[in-house]
């Protein structure tokens, strides 16, 4: 069974990475998302527009990051899995979320289309073969395999639980 230390990725990852305590990437991307769903049914209302300090996200706009996030990831992940030789480039989240109009979007929507990517992101790694999860890529001139972006995924969103953790509620 293929497990963390079968990763590739570039230094600025691993801290996504060893957030995840599991060995085994779809039991850690379940694990995440019940971490996740559990502490958005915790945020009330009128917290969700709140940024701790200026030029500071708000909790909003860390869940539409969070999305963008994740689809890019599994984005990655797929092309390298289907042996898609591209190079992917980076994404810059900053001007992401300057331009994702989260003001305008609904609270509970933005959590049901999270609860929608993650559960396509869950099925999306269960497909995949030992082959297909060792499978090797750039995206943003780094050499990265399908296996870490799925522990990307899952560490991604354990970071950002903690920042509104610890800054935010």
């Amino acid at each position: 069974m293929l497990s963390k230390k079968d990763c590739i990725a570039a230094d600025f990852y691993r801290s996504y990475i060893d957030k995840i305590k599991e060995q085994d990437v779809s039991k850690a991307l379940k694990k995440n998302t019940a971490q996740v769903k559990k502490m958005l049914k915790k945020i009330r209302t009128k917290k969700i527009d709140y940024a701790y300090a200026e030029n500071k996200w708000t909790i909003k706009e860390i869940l539409q990051h969070v999305i963008d996030a994740e689809r890019v990831f599994t984005y990655r992940a797929m092309t390298f899995a289907r042996k898609d030789g591209t190079q992917l480039p980076s994404f810059d989240e900053k001007v992401w979320a300057e331009n994702a109009k989260v003001h305008k979007r609904k609270w509970k929507e933005m959590v049901n289309e999270f609860k929608s990517v993650r559960k396509g992101t869950e099925k999306l790694f269960r497909s995949f073969d030992n082959e297909q999860l060792l499978s090797t890529g750039t995206a943003s001139n780094n050499t990265i395999n399908v296996l870490a972006l799925g522990f990307i995924c899952a560490g991604h969103a354990a970071h950002h639980i903690k920042v509104i953790k610890d800054k935010y509620l």
